[in-house]
């Protein structure tokens, strides 16, 4: 029985729209005649200015029977976000909700979220954006910026700002937040998994100082999920939902991260990815896509991918910004096709910086399949690389840019679960990752010929990054044959001095070891092949195969190291 005898009727409600349209009409004649209010740009300026003032509120504050509703609030957030992160905004200038954020509508791809209407907290499309006006309006307070416009509820959601005193209710274009600062500042406004977070930056303290009294809550709210008045047209009718969905957004195909997906993925889940390649006959891209509730390709985006990558060198600074260009495109795409519904991510390392920083892991839990090192200790080790071998032009023909290695790790520093096969990589994450082993690839049945020369295989391009120059000191004085896979990068005479012959399609014949001393290795897949084929193999630590069966590691760098190894290993093999 409803608590409330009465309650809201169709006529009502066409009276509040047509109110609503006179007001907005009256705002807009209103603006053209006075000074305009200007939208402000993203801008850089004041990225490292002191924090002004802050505020922090949850995101999830609504009970199961609302969840959808919820989930449609923290995606509209998501949108609005888009256009006030990194916004700065010169002194004197006005700010204005509105202005800044635009209309919300479902072209724009808002969702139906929460919405504080007559009383009732009622479904609404672009719902649940007072929860950011509320926020800026307190980080204005708490920054001492002069309010010009603000309108408090009608009344008071226990848990929300309002209590405080410092909510603003806005109401598309009539009912609008609207301040301004004597000096500049920068607003910076993203989610976490469970919080808006809203921050003003600056270099000087504005003048004014402002204390708004505590208000008490009026009244009990009532939601169109839980209110028991039937007979209203609002009325929603409560229902099991699931809670949430998860979201697996794929590239390159990895048999590792495959095996994981297939044992962790649920009936209602989504998939993303570039191509289906069985589909297509793409062994790239050939994952398991049975099980999911949706899955989605974009095989004009992989075609253009492919078509531009196609005449660009494997290794160096061009292959590695076009692949980065790409990997930007491909998670634009994957995150704009996620739905409100989507509270979990299980995302390819590659994409990661760029969900980050477009604020689609906003509000969401995610996990991070991780087939290399962060960008930035992968610069690092390439730095310490250099110094070794500062004649080595291939070690600093690339570096990331700084924003793209900020994202990477400041999402990273945020992700629920590491996974990955890699060990130097599991390693840097010992509180968040999950070790998955190696697919070793099948056994294939090789050519042995008896031979009097002591062969040791280099499974790489003679790079400096995969240990060339290590293995070229470790062999002098050995009575040893090299046989090389790959071009050699380093210079046409780098291996003078040792006995060398390129590889052959059956590379594996007749070696007594696979070595690869890397400074860097995030695809040992010569490696594994070596260890199916019972051939030893020496790596570095950077290869990523410590404690796997058949590998012998040592450190990158290390030719004392080196050269023992290999001397014990052919010594065994003598023997």
């Amino acid at each position: 029985m409803s608590r409330d005898t009465t309650f809201p009727s169709r006529t009502n409600t066409a009276v509040f729209w047509t109110k609503t349209k006179l007001f907005q009409v009256s705002r807009a004649a209103s603006e053209a005649l006075s000074t305009p209010v200007k939208r402000s740009p993203v801008g850089n300026a004041l990225t490292d200015a002191r924090i002004l003032g802050e505020s922090r509120t949850s995101l999830w504050n609504a009970d199961g029977s609302e969840h959808s509703l919820v989930t449609g609030k923290i995606h509209n957030l998501r949108l609005a976000l888009r256009k006030l992160n990194g916004v700065e905004i010169p002194a004197g200038q006005l700010f204005s909700f509105w202005k800044q954020v635009g209309r919300t509508s479902r072209s724009k791809g808002y969702v139906a979220g929460r919405e504080l209407r007559e009383g009732c907290l009622i479904p609404s499309i672009g719902g649940g954006l007072c929860q950011l006006s509320n926020a800026l309006y307190d980080a204005a307070l708490n920054s001492g910026f002069e309010i010009v416009e603000r309108h408090a509820h009608t009344k008071v959601i226990p848990g929300s700002l309002a209590e405080k005193g410092r909510d603003a209710t806005v109401f598309w274009n009539y009912v609008d937040l609207r301040f301004r600062s004597t000096v500049s500042f920068r607003i910076e406004a993203f989610l976490t998994n469970d919080s808006l977070v809203v921050r003003f930056r600056g270099n000087l303290r504005p003048h004014n100082s402002i204390t708004v009294a505590s208000r008490s809550p009026v009244s009990t709210v009532e939601d169109c999920v839980s209110c028991t008045n039937y007979q209203c047209f609002r009325h929603v009718h409560a229902h099991s939902e699931t809670t949430g969905r998860t979201a697996y957004l794929l590239d390159e195909y990895w048999p590792e991260f495959d095996r994981y997906i297939v044992n962790t993925r649920r009936s209602h889940d989504v998939l993303r990815l570039p191509l289906i390649g069985e589909r297509f006959g793409k062994d790239n891209y050939s994952w398991t896509t049975d099980g999911f509730d949706n899955v989605r390709q974009f095989p004009w985006f992989t075609l253009r991918r492919s078509l531009e990558l196609r005449n660009i060198s494997p290794h160096g600074g061009t292959r590695q910004r076009a692949l980065l260009a790409s990997s930007e495109r491909l998670a634009d795409l994957f995150g704009r096709s996620l739905t409100h519904e989507v509270t979990h991510l299980i995302v390819m390392q590659s994409l990661l910086p760029f969900l980050w920083r477009d604020g689609h892991l906003g509000g969401r839990t995610f996990d991070v399949l991780m087939n290399r090192l962060p960008l930035d200790v992968l610069q690092q080790r390439l730095d310490e690389a250099s110094a070794l071998h500062p004649e080595s032009k291939t070690l600093t023909d690339f570096r990331a840019d700084n924003s793209i290695v900020k994202a990477e790790r400041e999402a990273l520093t945020n992700a629920r679960r590491i996974i990955t096969p890699h060990s130097a990589v599991a390693k840097l994450f010992p509180r968040q990752a999950i070790k998955l082993d190696w697919e070793l690839p099948a056994m294939l049945p090789s050519s042995v010929r008896a031979s009097a020369e002591v062969k040791v295989v280099y499974p790489a391009a003679t790079l400096a990054r995969k240990g060339a120059y290590e293995l070229r000191d470790a062999l002098r004085g050995l009575n040893v044959r090299l046989v090389k896979r790959g071009a050699d990068l380093e210079g046409a005479d780098f291996w003078r001095g040792i006995s060398v012959e390129p590889a052959g399609p059956d590379w594996l014949a007749n070696a007594r070891a696979v070595v690869l001393p890397s400074f860097v290795e995030h695809r040992p897949r010569t490696l594994m092949r070596a260890v199916a084929q019972r051939v030893p193999v020496i790596a570095s630590t950077a290869c990523g195969l410590e404690n796997v069966a058949g590998v012998t590691s040592i450190e990158a760098g290390n030719v004392e190291a080196l050269r023992d190894a290999i001397s014990r290993l052919l010594n065994h093999a003598h023997n």
